[in-house]
Parts: C-alpha cells; structure tokens; sequence
C-alpha cells in the first residue's frame, strides 16, 4: 500500500497531526488516522534526509498508529546536515550521498 505523508490541510480525511522544527522555523504534517493498522510493516520512502525533522514525524506518527518501521529510504541524504543523528535505532538506506 500507499500512504501520504503530507504538510497540514492538503490531505482530504481524518488526520493526525505533528509539528517539527525547521532551521528557519516550524512546520506541521500530516497522516490519515487510517493509514497504518497495528503491527503493519512500515517501509517509509522520501525524496531527501537533510536535518531529519520531517522523517523524525513520520516515524513519530507511524509508531503512535501502531506501524513497525523496517526501514527509511531516501534518494539523496545531506549528510553533512546530521540528519541521522535525529533517527536513532532506523535502518536508513540513501541512493545518493552528498557530504558538502
């Protein structure tokens, strides 16, 4: 299955909501209360990793439904960001790794 993941207001159903930190400020995302049943195993996939705040609430609303996170996978990691540092104990997969 699919579940978008995306910032407050643009999905259409029933939402849970958390909000991170951003270097020049806050943001808010969003996941549909049913997206993810108890126990399901979770593969979650995004574009980039630079600082982690948006995968760190991911992960924090796919484990507050229930999910099992095997995994976070992204097609390009700023690593030079530290964005790991906020993803303690995931297994984290990057096509593509830019140190600079």
């Amino acid at each position: 299955g699919f579940v978008p993941v995306r910032k407050e207001g643009k999905l259409p159903a029933d939402t849970l909501k958390e909000s991170y930190e951003l270097e020049y400020g806050k943001n808010t995302i969003e996941m549909h209360r049913d997206a993810v049943e108890g126990g399901e195993r979770v593969l979650i996939v995004d574009d980039v990793l630079a600082t982690g705040g948006t995968m760190q609430a991911t992960c924090k609303l796919t484990k507050i439904l229930g999910g099992a996170i095997v995994g976070l996978s992204f097609l390009a990691e700023l690593s030079f960001l530290s964005g790991r540092d906020k993803l303690p104990n995931q297994r984290i997969e990057s096509v593509l790794e830019f140190s600079q």
